[in-house]
């Protein structure tokens, strides 16, 4: 697995970046799973994320680390989102986001994330960039 995929699986925050009315940008930090080169975020169909997902697909995001060298690492890309609205895939993939947070999703909170969470935004990156100090 190369540095950036090993980095991507062990980081805990992602900023995503949407199209917003009047074509502003939309930034929020988010939980998010990496896999099979995908990131996936379990979100409501009611954030504006996700109605900015759904209206336009293009989307930005950023993952980094570190602040003073040689310890400062990031990936951040562009690419198109999908918005999961399947039931049981949504609630699937939910569940492994959480879990990278969550020991366990009895946890009130992890109920409750679950519960509030009708939509997951696939994210398929188009372009990449890597950088580190």
């Amino acid at each position: 697995m190369s540095k950036k995929d090993e980095f991507l699986k062990t980081q805990k925050i992602l900023r995503l970046s949407t199209i917003g009315k009047n074509k502003t940008p939309h930034i929020v930090p988010v939980w998010y799973r990496y896999s099979a080169k995908k990131f996936y975020i379990g979100t409501n169909t009611k954030t504006q994320k996700a109605k900015n997902a759904k209206k336009n697909n293009r989307v930005s995001f950023c993952v980094d680390t570190g602040v003073n060298a040689p310890n400062i690492y990031g990936v951040m890309g562009q690419g198109k989102a999908n918005v999961i609205l399947e039931k049981s895939k949504v609630k699937t993939i939910a569940k492994k986001i959480l879990l990278r947070y969550f020991k366990t999703l009895e946890n009130k909170s992890a109920k409750e994330l679950l519960d509030d969470t009708d939509c997951i935004i696939e994210i398929i990156p188009e372009k990449i960039s890597v950088w580190s100090y």
